[in-house]
């Protein structure tokens, strides 16, 4: 466990389908996260009772079988979350997986491991799923990319499902150009037309919500935008105030979990309110049987959580999609075809390992707010590492419109060089 930061659950060698040097993928390795499916294995889904009560898979998920198929050489299996209902990558069960950045921070969840053996250099690649935020977490603690693709892209067949109206299939890697290069097996091809993009939008409201220097995290992307695209693509704009003018639905949510002592944003305070829910109320459908059954063994935190989402009622949940509906509507018509939104990944560096959860509260609902955009929208995003703080990593990401994943895979290899300078001009300094 310790030559690899406690990353995986079981290791192995499965070759690549084909011997062929001149696959897409051919000389690079990756892992997965255990709540894909893998012709006879078990799929833990982070939790040994689920593992002890399920058998071996039949059939392996399509999204592993197509790196599989591009070449690459998968080599294990990756801890999670216990039912990837958490965003920390703590397990008590199987434990920690060590953040390579700092070995006192918990490393993200819930695709803890699959993160971890990304950036401590085990492997190129690998696989985890998103749903509330279990890529685009992990990646930004961890320092790598990391891509919550569109909604619906990749299929989820194979899959363990979480909640269906959030679930997706996503990837991290060190290094964009691989990024792009899972994208091109796992995604559908990028649209001809869509070249150069315009605008980007700084979300000020949501830059706010960081616990470190605002400016200096901004102005590094602002920079790279400036040098590779002109200024005149830049534009400013508190989204908040645009998603509450726009998502009508909202106003049922409003005013409810918001910290007054805290900077928030309403609207996003309020999206984050209606994502929770409809995740509960489809983890309930999904597992609330087996829960109620098996009474498994959940660690603190998770415990509550999952039990929580068991008791739920259906109150509000065809209000929750009419807002899932109005926000990819209103966040189409900002963006237009080639616009992308810039906002931080999380609220700040990875908190203390076994920081008690009443402590990461604010946190917590400031992470929602910024993962609930996508993670509701349904639009694609990606983690981009801007280096360190302080010794602890920071990151922001770009999204893009639902289908456009390859535009904006391909603008973040664009952006990446520029990025570096900047980064090692700006945030690697003394703030």
């Amino acid at each position: 466990m310790e030559s690899d930061n406690g990353a995986f659950m079981e290791k192995f060698t499965l070759p690549p389908s084909s011997s062929s040097g001149d696959l897409p993928l051919s000389g690079y390795t990756f892992a997965v996260k255990d709540i894909f499916d893998m012709e006879g294995l078990v799929t833990g889904f982070g939790n040994p009772d689920w593992a002890r009560t399920h058998t071996k898979a039949n059939s392996t998920a399509p999204a592993v079988l197509a790196l599989l198929k591009a070449g690459a050489t998968c080599v294990g299996k990756t801890i999670m979350d216990e039912m990837a209902y958490s965003i920390n990558g703590e397990n008590i069960h199987y434990g920690t997986p060590k953040n390579p950045c700092a070995a006192d921070r918990i490393p993200g969840g819930s695709s803890s491991g699959s993160a971890v053996a990304v950036g401590t250099n085990i492997v190129d690649l690998s696989l985890g799923t998103d749903t509330g935020g279990s890529v685009r977490v992990p990646a930004a603690f961890c320092k790598i990319y990391g891509i919550r693709p569109s909604h619906g892209v990749v299929s989820v067949d194979g899959v363990v499902p979480m909640a269906q109206s959030f679930d997706t299939v996503g990837w991290f890697a060190r290094d964009p150009s691989i990024l792009k290069k899972v994208g091109n097996v796992l995604l559908p091809p990028l649209d001809p037309h869509l070249v150069s993009p315009s605008p980007i939008i700084i979300a000020e409201d949501c830059f706010k919500l960081l616990n470190i220097p605002i400016d200096r995290v901004k102005q590094v992307l602002v920079k790279s935008v400036e040098k590779v695209f002109g200024g005149q693509v830049l534009k400013y704009m508190d989204l908040g105030d645009y998603v509450e003018e726009n998502v009508s639905s909202l106003k049922h949510f409003m005013g409810q979990g918001g910290d007054t002592k805290e900077y928030s944003i309403p609207s996003l305070v309020s999206l984050s309110s209606a994502m929770r829910i409809l995740q509960r109320h489809e983890f309930k459908i999904n597992h609330g049987e087996w829960v109620s059954s098996i009474k498994p063994n959940l660690g603190p935190g998770l415990k509550e959580r999952i039990w929580e989402a068991v008791f739920s009622n259906n109150d509000n949940i065809d209000i929750c999609h009419s807002i899932k509906t109005e926000l990819r509507m209103a966040l189409t018509s900002l963006l237009g075809n080639a616009g992308i939104l810039a906002i931080p990944t999380v609220p700040g560096p990875p908190p203390k390992l076994q920081t008690p959860p009443s402590t990461l509260e604010t946190f917590r609902a400031r992470a929602f707010s910024l993962l609930s955009i996508a993670g509701v929208s349904g639009f694609c995003q990606v983690s981009i590492p801007l280096g360190l703080y302080d010794g602890l990593p920071v990151s922001v990401s770009l999204l893009a419109k639902h289908g456009s994943d390859m535009f904006l895979l391909n603008l973040v290899e664009t952006l990446c060089e520029t990025l570096k300078e900047h980064v090692d001009a700006t945030v690697n300094s003394n703030l």
